[in-house]
């Protein structure tokens, strides 16, 4: 049997060869043996929502998973049809839910389906939980009850869950300025579950909304369903033809966002995430924590600097930054991949409410997505950022890292490297901004390097920098 290792955000494997029904049935198993073991403190400890997305055979896999869950008496709350990860973890906490599971391999090759693991709270499972699936894998037989048995028992509910995440989300945006706004906006579904919320959401209102990329198609139209530039070649092009006051762009699972100015121009996930926190602060006055993942921008330290907000920096992963949210006080925690979680919201990124709170701020700005990200670099100075993927073999990793702690730069182009952090890999960051930063692939022989800079050319510097400190191990 194969081995089932979660990464950052659940299990990830290619479709038919480790993600099999019989692997798939494992892993829920295991699921299933640690709620039994470890009931959180919720009203309804034997219930259970699980979703699906657009993925070849997700419905099959979330069918499978619940029938799973269900002979192992839980109650599962099932899906009706492709639905958003955040709906589903919005689900366990209005259900007061045991947890979630989210059949979804996010922004994955097409190859791919996954298993996200989400917890009581509503949002992505600690690192100890994950551990404690992966340990209980094959410790007990798989224990399942047909669908219709199932739904006879009342085991199973298939339900319509996304009514009650757009109501979430209402309440977390201005919605009324919104619905009066008369915004044009296109929305790049990329093949993925997002298709149809924004029109759903803004049923009846003044906003046009015109989707991009909406039917369902397994093979997502020949790209990964990643909200990154290289990917909006086709939307982009349509946008020159078509001017719309912004494109929200979603994954797979509409749990990320990306987004391009009303003619096609990619915005990077660091220009939304910075625009946020500027809304937030000036035009809601809301104060707090902010946190990002440790490959965000750096203009978010300044902006935090400059608002006196504080700043916390976490791993790589959402779960890192679900865990500072469960704290408290946080306005915005975000990723370099574009995962965005909201006060008074679920845990969880949420890549519908960012979308919403982008057209709240364009109604409440009266002004262009160009002209907003102009102050932003006026003020703070712009950055290009840039990251490769390199091979890297597992049993050097220990080394390289030690190495890049031990031997850091006293310069990045021309700026005094100031700190360097190396609680998820190694980064380095210099006092004008930039920073270069080397971090492992938690279950692959890969080697990721990030790099920030004022400009395109630096940041390619960087990268290179990176690549010849692996050369030294």
């Amino acid at each position: 049997m194969s081995e089932i290792k979660f990464g950052t955000d659940g299990w990830r494997a290619i479709i038919a060869e480790d993600f099999t029904m019989a692997n798939l049935e494992r892993v829920a198993q295991a699921t299933a043996d640690y709620w039994k073991k470890n009931p959180p403190d919720v009203s309804n400890p034997d219930r259970v929502v699980v979703g699906y997305d657009r993925r070849f055979l997700s419905d099959q896999f979330a069918l499978r998973t619940a029938e799973t869950l269900a002979g192992n008496g839980f109650k599962v709350t099932l899906t009706d049809s492709p639905t958003p990860t955040p709906a589903v973890s919005q689900a366990v906490v209005d259900l007061k839910a045991v947890g979630g599971v989210m059949i979804t391999a996010s922004h994955n090759p097409p190859a791919f389906n996954g298993f996200k693991l989400k917890a009581h709270y509503g949002g992505s499972a600690e690192p100890e939980m994950c551990r404690a699936v992966e340990g209980l894998i094959d410790h007990s037989s798989v224990q399942k009850l047909d669908f219709e048995t199932a739904r006879k028992k009342r085991l199973i509910q298939v339900k319509n869950i996304r009514p009650a995440h757009y109501k979430a989300i209402k309440k977390r945006v201005d919605f009324d300025l919104i619905s009066k706004s008369k915004l044009r906006f296109a929305h790049d579904a990329m093949y993925g579950v997002g298709a149809g919320c924004f029109e759903e959401l803004l049923d009846g209102s003044t906003c046009q909304v015109t989707t991009l990329n909406a039917e369902h198609n397994p093979g997502f139209g020949g790209v990964n369903p990643e909200p990154i530039p290289k990917n909006y070649v086709a939307s982009s092009a349509w946008l020159k033809k078509n001017p719309h006051d912004i494109c929200l762009v979603t994954d797979g699972d509409a749990d990320r966002v990306g987004g391009m100015d009303g003619v096609g121009g990619a915005l990077s996930t660091h220009q939304i995430i910075c625009l946020l926190i500027r809304h937030y602060y000036l035009n809601r006055g809301l104060k707090g924590r902010v946190v990002k993942a440790l490959t965000a921008t750096s203009m978010v330290d300044d902006i935090c600097n400059d608002f006196g907000l504080e700043l916390v920096e976490t791993g790589v992963g959402f779960k890192y930054i679900c865990a500072e949210m469960l704290k408290g006080d946080v306005i915005i925690g975000a990723e370099e991949s574009g995962g965005i979680g909201f006060q008074g919201h679920i845990p969880e990124r949420d890549g519908i409410l960012a979308g919403m709170a982008l057209l709240e701020m364009l109604a409440m700005e009266g002004k262009t997505v160009k002209q907003l990200i102009g102050i932003l670099n006026r003020k703070y100075g712009s950055r290009s950022y840039s990251r490769i993927d390199t091979h890297f073999p597992l049993e050097k990793r220990g080394d390289l890292m030690e190495f890049c702690a031990n031997n850091a730069p006293n310069k990045l182009l021309k700026s005094t490297v100031n700190s360097v952090k190396t609680f998820d890999g190694v980064k380095y960051q210099a006092e004008d901004g930039s920073w270069l930063m080397l971090r492992g692939s938690g279950t692959e022989p890969i080697l990721r390097i990030y790099a920030e800079a004022p400009n395109e050319a630096g940041a390619d510097k960087l990268l290179k920098l990176g690549v010849r400190m692996t050369k030294q191990v």
